[in-house]
């Protein structure tokens, strides 16, 4: 963790939709967070008084029905699940809420099989960014 603090850039799970995950990532902590929670207001005081966002971003799947708090986060999110696993752009809007400016969703299966033909994967990029427009307003 020093080496993202100093710069270089971390992403730590915090929620992911594998059925597997949930025992672990929805327990709670003492003081009544789950672990998922716990994992994110962690990154967020690393993240406390960066200048842009802090080096320690967060997984949060993207086919989740309900995300951890990222209000305060400060940190970019890294979002699996898009396409091909089910997720899409409006659950990745819905699930960042206000964050949406710190997202990277994460949409390399669904892009990969569309090929294998480089028209195709075009394609697929196009119908992907065309999707994602939201990301740059």
């Amino acid at each position: 963790l020093r080496l993202a603090v100093d710069g270089r850039g971390v992403f730590v799970l915090a929620a992911t939709s594998n059925p597997e995950g949930a025992q672990v990532q929805q327990a709670r902590t003492a003081d009544g967070r789950s672990v998922a929670q716990v994992m994110v207001d962690e990154a967020a005081a690393r993240n406390a008084g960066a200048d842009t966002l802090g080096s320690v971003g967060v997984v949060v799947g993207a086919t989740l029905t309900r995300a951890p708090d990222l209000s305060a986060l400060h940190g970019p999110i890294l979002m699996p699940g898009v396409g091909a696993q089910g997720g899409t752009a409006e659950d990745v809007r819905r699930l960042a809420g206000d964050r949406l400016d710190a997202v990277v969703p994460n949409v390399s299966r669904e892009v990969l099989r569309a090929g294998p033909t480089p028209a195709a994967l075009r394609d697929a990029v196009s119908r992907t960014v065309d999707a994602f427009a939201f990301l740059r307003a």
